[in-house]
């Protein structure tokens, strides 16, 4: 007799269903069976800014309490949009290999942002991107902007920003590259924790499929956002925080991650860096958030406000 089909709960936003269906994909190649579960999360009901419902844990609450549930044998996080607080009975089974972590700039007046024209209109919702802008352009007008990503483009081209923010790898999904402008590097602006990278979620008593998950585990890609999400949790900072990181392997085979905390207006910035081995990957990023700590990053996340 045939298992039944591995049940995938996913959102149902554009984006969110490209990712769930390319996770699909993989694992009916290796022979499993999927069908996919729509599941409408907080975050995707909210009209008004994230931030006034706490921007925690927005985008996967839902998810994780059906997966409890039992439900839904496995879920499929953005896992910028994931918090480092474990959830008791669900685990971090896989993460695949990872696509792009950059920012990018997509404006329709101007090839870069150093061709911004002073007090010219950029749109996120973000206040790390917020923070990091300003302290290169302090000139800009920032201005916070909602919705999914073809919304997102949709304002831009009604004229209601000169240019706007976005995550690489969410054009990339969407086949929209051809509508990036520039690509930020690391130098310019360091990516929100796990930017580019899927988390696949399940229970940690559930054997069938977190054997069937492990099949698509990149280990590299799991030893990068681990260090960032240890990061992230010993900074005591929430996914919305002014905090940037990016670990990648070496040539070596060691791991490095870089860290940034600003002040909200992007004035003040304390940066650090550390190196390791992945198969310690959570204790490099607790020793680079004590780093930080030390020069005051607690302070400068407590102060930072985010964007209306």
């Amino acid at each position: 007799m045939a298992s039944s089909p591995l049940r995938l709960g996913t959102r149902s936003s554009k984006l969110a269903r490209a990712q769930s269906e390319w996770v699909a994909r993989e694992l009916r190649y290796l022979g499993h069976a999927v069908e996919l579960v729509e599941i409408t999360t907080q975050g995707d009901q909210q009209t008004g800014a994230l931030n006034a419902l706490g921007g925690e844990g927005l985008f996967t609450k839902e998810l994780e309490r059906a997966l409890l549930a039992q439900d839904v044998d496995f879920a499929v996080h953005s896992l910028k949009d994931l918090p480092t607080e474990p959830v008791e009975g669900l685990k971090l089974a896989a993460v695949p290999l990872r696509a792009s972590a950059a920012d990018v700039l997509v404006s329709n007046v101007a090839k870069s942002l150093k061709q911004l024209t002073a007090g010219a209109r950029v749109g996120t919702g973000s206040i790390r991107r917020i923070s990091q802008l300003l302290n290169f352009r302090p000139d800009l007008q920032l201005a916070g902007i909602r919705g999914n990503i073809d919304t997102r483009l949709a304002k831009l081209d009604a004229g209601q920003y000169d240019a706007i923010v976005l995550a690489e790898a969410g054009l990339q999904r969407l086949g929209l590259e051809r509508r990036i402008t520039e690509s930020f590097s690391t130098e310019r602006m360091l990516p929100a924790v796990g930017q580019g990278a899927l988390g696949l979620e399940c229970r940690v008593d559930d054997q069938r499929t977190t054997m069937a998950l492990a099949e698509l585990d990149n280990p590299d890609s799991h030893a990068e956002v681990s260090a960032e999400r240890s990061l992230l949790a010993h900074l005591r900072a929430g996914c919305s925080a002014p905090v940037g990181g990016l670990a990648t392997i070496q040539p070596d085979g060691e791991l490095k991650l870089v860290a940034v905390v600003l002040s909200g207006d992007g004035q003040q910035r304390t940066f650090s860096f550390g190196v390791g081995s992945p198969r310690y990957a959570c204790e490099l990023g607790q020793q680079v958030a004590e780093q930080l700590l030390a020069e005051g990053a607690a302070e400068l996340i407590a102060t930072a406000r985010p964007p209306q």
